[in-house]
């Protein structure tokens, strides 16, 4: 028997992403509306707009999880042994070389294949 009990958590995230979400389509719209004025005015009060979105969705329980992951992806980046500029030539020499080897291939099959199917038909083209 499972029960599905609100937390008061919850029901406070989604007045939190509502709000969010109004001041998104505030900086949308208000934008629009002022288009008279100067795109420097405008653009500083979409910025504001989407800051206030971005922190006031950094507080919900979705928002603080989707931090901690970015901030682990981060932690992971770090160990990445990332390749030097001599190997990412390399490996880029040989992945073109085999391309275009790959390709010279499937040009004379497709060459061959197409005088073959002519020769079955009887259709030269």
């Amino acid at each position: 028997m499972s029960t599905n009990v609100e937390n008061p958590s919850s029901s406070m995230d989604t007045v939190k992403w509502l709000v969010a979400v109004v001041l998104l389509t505030g900086a949308v719209v208000g934008n629009y509306m002022y288009a008279d004025m100067s795109a420097l005015v405008r653009a500083v009060g979409v910025v504001v707009a989407v800051g206030a979105a971005l922190g006031i969705a950094a507080t919900t329980e979705k928002g603080r999880t989707f931090i901690a992951f970015a901030k682990e992806s981060r932690i992971e980046v770090r160990k990445v042994v990332w390749p030097t500029r001599q190997e990412a030539t390399h490996t880029t020499i040989i992945v073109m070389a085999a391309t275009v080897v790959m390709a010279l291939i499937l040009w004379g099959l497709d060459g061959l294949l197409f005088r073959a199917v002519g020769f079955l038909t009887g259709l030269e083209i």
